[in-house]
C-alpha cells in the first residue's frame, strides 16, 4: 500500500437521472442529462474541466457504441475543450472505478475538476440478451459456458449462507422489503413503491432460494459527479463532500475457485483499506450504500464491510436495524432493488445518495446528523469491488 499523502479530493457536485425503462431517451441524453445536472450542482463551467471519466459496463452490446469517453465529451458540448475522457469497464463496478480514476487525477495532482459520469442503457434488447451481456461478466470458460447466470450464482452463495449460518428466507426477504421502504421515497427509482414480505416469500422462483422480488432489475439510467481538489472546493459556495478514502481490490474470477462463497474476499480487502486510509472504523459509519444486486449480496455485504458479525447480516435486517430508523441505515436510496441497476451508473448513484446525506439534503430518507458515509460497488460475482468512504466538511 502507498503511504503517499497526496492532496484532499471533494465532490462538488452531483446528478443522477430517473431510472428505469426509459424509452424516450437515449444513452447519450441520459449521461448529458446527468452530467449537466452534477455540474450545476457544482457550480462550476465546461472551463473548468480537466479530465473527464465515465463507467459504462457494456455500451457495445447493449447499444452497440463504443469510444464511449469521446461520444460524451462531444454531447456535452464540450469537444472544442480538447478534454481527455476515457471510458472505465469493470462489469458492476463500472461507476466505482471511474470515480476512483478521478480520485486518484486529483490526488495525484494532475487534474484540480474532473467529472466522473456512469451510464447504462440497457432496455432497447431483449431480456435474453440482457442476460448473455451480464453473464459476459462470469468466467465464460468455465461459468457462462455451462450455463451459470448471476441469479444462479447468487443461490449457490444464499444456499451456503443459509446452510452456514442458519439464514433464512425470511431474512432474504426482509432486505427487499426495506429497501423498497427506501426507494418509495425516492423520485427517481425505478420502482418508488412498497413491497409485502408475503409478497417477496409468493414471488416467483428465479433461483432458488431466490424470488423475482429478491433480485434487482436491469433499467436504464445515469449518474455523474464533479470531484475537486482541496484549493477549489476552498473557494466554492457549493456544499463539498470529502472522499476520506476510495479504495479496490480484486478476486479469484471463477466463484468455484474461491475458498469461502459466503464472503467476497475482495469486498474485505477493499473495506480493510478504505477505513485504515480514512481512519475509521466500522461502528463510525452513519450511513451505507451497498452493493444489493440480489437480497444475498447485501447481507454479504454488512458481514464483509464490517457492519455486523458473519452470520447477522440477516438478522440485522430482519430486525429493521439497517432501515431508515434502524442503527446502521442501508441503502437509503432504495438500493440496486428499488432504485434499479443500469451497471455504469450504480456506483456513482451511489455516491450521489451519500452526498444528499452528508449534505442533509435527502428530503423523507435523511439519516439524522450523518457525517461519514461509505458506499460499496461490485463488479461481476464478487471479483471486483470497491469502498468509498465519505465525510461531511
Amino acid at each position: 500500500m502507498s503511504t503517499h499523502k497526496g492532496r484532499g479530493v471533494h465532490v462538488l457536485g452531483a446528478g443522477v437521472t430517473k431510472f428505469g425503462e426509459l424509452w424516450e431517451d437515449s444513452f447519450r441524453t441520459l449521461i448529458g442529462q446527468a452530467g449537466l445536472a452534477a455540474v450545476k450542482d457544482a457550480g462550476i463551467a465546461g472551463d473548468d474541466i480537466d479530465c473527464l471519466y465515465v463507467g459504462s459496463m457494456s455500451a457495445g452490446r447493449f447499444i452497440g457504441q463504443e469510444h464511449v469517453g469521446a461520444l460524451v465529451v462531444d454531447e456535452a458540448g464540450l469537444a472544442d475543450n480538447r478534454i481527455p475522457a476515457t471510458r472505465i469497464e469493470a462489469a458492476d463496478a463500472s461507476g466505482a472505478v471511474a470515480l476512483r480514476q478521478g480520485y486518484l487525477a486529483i490526488r495525484s495532482g494532475e487534474a484540480d475538476v474532473v467529472v466522473v459520469g456512469g451510464v447504462e442503457k440497457m432496455t432497447d434488447v431483449m431480456d435474453q440478451e440482457q442476460t448473455n451481456t451480464l453473464a459476459a461478466a462470469l468466467d465464460q470458460e468455465w461459468e457462462a459456458f455451462y450455463g451459470a447466470t448471476f441469479p444462479g450464482v447468487h443461490a449457490l452463495m444464499a444456499q451456503e449462507h443459509m446452510r452456514r449460518h442458519g439464514t433464512t428466507r425470511e431474512m432474504l426477504a426482509a432486505v427487499a422489503v426495506k429497501n423498497h421502504e427506501a426507494g418509495a421515497r425516492n423520485k427517481k427509482a425505478a420502482y418508488p413503491f412498497t413491497i409485502t414480505m408475503d409478497q417477496v416469500l409468493r414471488s416467483p422462483m428465479v433461483a432458488d432460494p431466490l424470488r423475482m422480488l429478491d433480485c434487482a432489475a436491469n433499467v436504464d439510467g445515469a449518474a455523474a459527479v464533479v470531484l475537486c481538489s482541496d484549493e477549489i472546493a476552498a473557494s466554492s459556495s457549493a456544499k463539498p463532500v470529502r472522499i476520506l478514502a476510495s479504495a479496490q481490490a480484486s478476486d479469484r474470477f471463477a466463484l468455484a475457485d474461491r475458498a469461502d462463497i459466503t464472503s467476497f474476499a475482495a469486498t474485505r480487502a477493499a473495506a480493510d483499506l478504505a477505513y485504515r486510509k480514512a481512519g475509521v472504523a466500522p461502528a463510525d459509519v452513519d450511513v451505507a450504500e451497498v452493493h444489493d444486486a440480489f437480497t444475498i449480496a447485501e447481507i454479504m455485504a454488512l458481514e464483509d464491510l464490517g457492519l455486523y458479525e458473519k452470520g447477522a447480516g440477516g438478522k440485522a435486517a430482519q430486525n429493521g436495524l439497517t432501515s431508515l430508523s434502524g442503527e446502521m441505515p442501508v441503502n437509503t436510496s432504495g438500493g440496486l432493488k428499488a432504485r434499479g441497476h443500469p451497471p455504469g451508473a450504480t456506483g456513482l448513484a451511489q455516491v450521489a445518495e451519500i452526498v444528499a446525506q452528508l449534505r442533509g439534503a435527502a428530503g423523507e430518507r435523511q439519516v439524522r446528523d450523518a457525517r461519514i458515509g461509505l458506499a460499496h460497488n461490485v463488479g461481476g460475482s464478487g471479483a471486483t469491488a470497491v469502498v468509498s468512504i465519505f465525510g461531511r466538511e
